[in-house]
């Protein structure tokens, strides 16, 4: 065994490592540190027996204090039913009307239905409801099939082309793709459909007007300006579901366009769908 070594700067033993000429001191941890440690060692063990800890095979170790988090969110979600099932049987009683004049109800059925939009919509229309290409956004004034708060709700709850007998169901035929029209008509009718848009005086000149008013108007009316009854679109507004582009347009009047939306009657509560209604149309309905 080697003798001790003692650094001659600090005075102090050393470990006797060497690493190219540097050596090591032998400093103990300070005495605070070490029962510090120590202490930690016994509340973890403290911990493991009073507190559930172990993972076994099936199951896990309950500890003598018998916690669950799990049983302490369930109390704290009871207690929170408990405290809204007031404003739960007063939302199902009331009308749509009567949810948004009365400003305890509405404050209720917009902060329920924000939460049932976020689990339920937003995968779709997008957490902001700003929606994206063939999904609607929400928060501007347009509405295929009605943004007033009785025609949301009617959505909501039958959903478009969905299964349920009361869906909205209107489909838009594949003008193109089923030889309806040629492929120069169908470019005609979609400059005339841009044109429309534009709103600058040049659509009634142009020789899509034509084919547009033998096909298309008993949807979309004289004009291009929509019909909310049949979920026709208002080509006049510059807002478009699928693109404003040119092949964007075109690709719609060759293959036609059917997007669906769930029924929500089945999937939701009453309650929950009335307040959906009230928080869509408090984003830009009113139309």
């Amino acid at each position: 065994m080697s003798d001790k070594q003692i650094d001659e700067v600090s005075g102090m033993e050393t470990t006797g490592h060497d690493w190219d000429g540097i050596r090591e001191l032998n400093l103990p941890m300070p005495r605070w540190w070490v029962w510090t440690y120590y202490a930690t060692v016994v509340w973890a063990v403290a911990y493991w027996i009073a507190m559930p800890a172990w993972p076994l095979l099936s199951d896990y170790t309950r500890g003598l204090l018998g916690h669950s988090q799990r049983a302490q969110l369930s109390d704290q979600i009871a207690a929170a039913k408990a405290g809204h099932a007031g404003l739960i049987a007063r939302t199902a009683k009331a009308s749509l009307t009567e949810i948004q004049a009365n400003p305890e109800l509405l404050e209720f059925a917009l902060a329920g239905g924000r939460s049932a939009f976020a689990v339920n919509c937003s995968q779709c229309h997008g957490t902001g409801a700003s929606g994206g290409k063939g999904y609607p956004n929400l928060n501007d004034d347009d509405w295929l099939w009605g943004g007033k708060l009785e025609q949301i709700h009617t959505t909501i709850q039958y959903g478009i082309r969905a299964d349920h007998d009361e869906t909205r169901a209107n489909e838009m035929p594949a003008f193109g793709r089923d030889e309806i029209l040629k492929p120069r008509q169908v470019d005609e009718v979609a400059d005339y459909v841009l044109a429309l848009s534009r709103d600058d005086g040049l659509a009634d000149r142009l020789p899509g007007k034509a084919p547009f008013n033998e096909y298309c108007v008993d949807c979309h009316g004289a004009g291009g300006k929509g019909n909310s009854e049949l979920g026709a679109p208002n080509l006049r507004n510059g807002i478009w579901l699928y693109e404003g582009s040119k092949p964007a347009v075109v690709d719609v009047i060759t293959n036609g366009r059917s997007g669906k939306m769930p029924a929500w009657v089945n999937r939701l509560d009453p309650v929950t769908v009335k307040q959906l209604a009230v928080y869509v149309h408090s984003l830009g309905g009113g139309a």
